[in-house]
């Protein structure tokens, strides 16, 4: 990866900075995107402090004009693009009958369509170096979530549009990496929304026992060196898909049971 030209959406804080400083230490160019100046400057200065040559792009991944002059300022700067991680996502956390529609369709304009809009504008130049296209899902994509229905649906749809993608560009020479990380500690369900939009501030799981934002980030960039097509991490997440192919009905009990555990649990 040592000159490769690497975008990082969302790549201000959690999974996506980590990123960012992984593919950074081993010589890659880095533009990362946030929505949040403040929180995009603050990690663009700490990650240029390790040495990393790295730029911030202020924007929001649901909008496409955003995703376009994303892919223009990374070609102005470093006048290719070798990878695209599509990383940028939020979460939710509300049963489905209480559930205001505004915040599923939400979460669905940037884990979903923010990745679909990055990739679209991004294609073009990924397609003209043979680079490869990285699209930061979940084992939620894998196996559905109750009270997190929004979360679910987002990464169902972002794994079909993934694999449907690497099909299309069988020839071209691009790579797609469909990555599922497991629980990881990050700032996902600090900011996750509540059933009626408001942010949820703490979050319900013990993120000490989690994967950390660190190691996530070595898996996916070696699955990218490696051009692997999917990566599912944590043993509990390769558990969790393996079981549910074989034995839904039994999962279905034993991810309810296991999610209603959760501190503040809607189901309680």
């Amino acid at each position: 990866m040592k000159d490769k030209v690497v975008i990082i959406t969302g790549g201000s804080s959690g999974i996506g900075k980590a990123l960012a400083a992984h593919f950074g230490q081993n010589g890659s160019r880095i533009l990362i995107t946030g929505r949040k100046k403040e929180e995009l400057d603050a990690a663009v200065a700490e990650l240029s402090n390790m040495g990393i040559e790295i730029i911030g792009c202020q924007g929001d991944v649901s909008l496409k004009v955003d995703n376009d002059r994303m892919a223009e300022l990374a070609i102005n700067k470093f006048g290719k693009i070798d990878v695209l991680i599509n990383n940028a996502g939020i979460s939710m956390r509300a049963l489905f009958q209480d559930v205001d529609l505004e915040v599923i369709k939400k979460v669905m304009d940037i884990n979903f369509f923010g990745a679909v809009s990055a990739t679209q504008s991004c294609l073009p130049h990924l397609i003209k170096s043979k680079g490869a296209i990285v699209g930061i899902s979940s084992i939620a994509g894998y196996r559905g979530l109750p009270g997190r229905t929004g979360y679910s649906s987002s990464k169902f749809a972002l794994n079909g549009f993934l694999e449907a993608l690497r099909t299309e560009l069988i020839n071209t020479g691009v790579h797609v990496l469909t990555a599922c990380p497991g629980f990881t500690a990050s700032n996902i369900r600090k900011r996750s929304l509540l059933k009626d939009g408001s942010p949820q501030g703490d979050s319900p799981r013990e993120e000490g026992k989690m994967m950390t934002p660190e190691e996530c980030a070595m898996h996916i960039y070696n699955a990218t060196v490696k051009r692997k097509k999917t990566l599912i991490l944590t043993s509990q997440g390769k558990l969790t898909v393996f079981l549910n192919k074989w034995v839904p009905g039994l999962m279905d009990r034993f991810v309810y049971n296991t999610m209603a555990k959760e501190e503040n649990s809607p189901f309680k």
